[in-house]
């Protein structure tokens, strides 16, 4: 059975490296930074644009929404932002839900340390059985931390993705709750 209640309010997760908090409107600053970022767009294959506006509405509304959990990834040493990761696409009757990561300060084990902290949410208090993601073709180190955290490669969307005037793959990779998770 799958708590819903954990997904609405979610706790702060503590590592060694990173905190995570309910993203909200006190990291709007943050996030509108981080959507102007082209390597983070690129990263997320993101071509959507933004307003301040628009980042300032979607913040608001992030607590509490069915389906779905959003973290600020805050740095422990001195809680200073350094990305956002979520749980969303609930699909209740198989226990699913889709994950996604972005940071303004790879390369640093954060995405790997926030990346353990939400699956052992999502398995050990949510109660999903699988957790799933898309990763572009030409992220490898994002494809390496998703596997070091027992992510497994289940398939390819051949030219899926139209970046600067180039077509790229999107892999697919899973993880299930009995999976090791490194």
């Amino acid at each position: 059975m799958i708590d819903t209640e954990a997904l609405r309010v979610q706790p702060e997760l503590t590592g060694e490296q990173v905190v995570l908090v309910q993203l909200g409107p006190e990291h709007v600053e943050d996030v509108w930074r981080a959507l102007r970022d082209p390597e983070i767009l690129r990263l997320t294959g993101t071509h959507a644009k933004f307003t301040r506006e628009r980042v300032e509405e979607w913040t608001a509304k992030l607590a509490g929404r069915e389906g779905r959990a959003d973290w600020a990834i805050l740095r422990a040493s001195d809680r200073a932002y350094v990305g956002e990761a979520s749980l969303n696409d609930l699909d209740e009757g198989n226990r699913t839900m889709s994950f996604r990561i972005a940071l303004v300060e790879p390369g640093r084990g954060y995405g790997t340390e926030a990346t353990r902290l939400l699956l052992d949410y999502a398995f050990d208090v949510v109660g999903l059985h699988r957790v799933t993601l898309e990763v572009f073709d030409f992220n490898e180190r994002a494809q390496h931390v998703y596997e070091k955290c027992g992510f497994v490669r289940e398939g390819l969307q051949r030219e899926a993705l139209y970046w600067d005037g180039q077509w790229h793959d999107t892999i697919d990779m899973a993880v299930l709750a009995g999976d090791p998770r490194g």
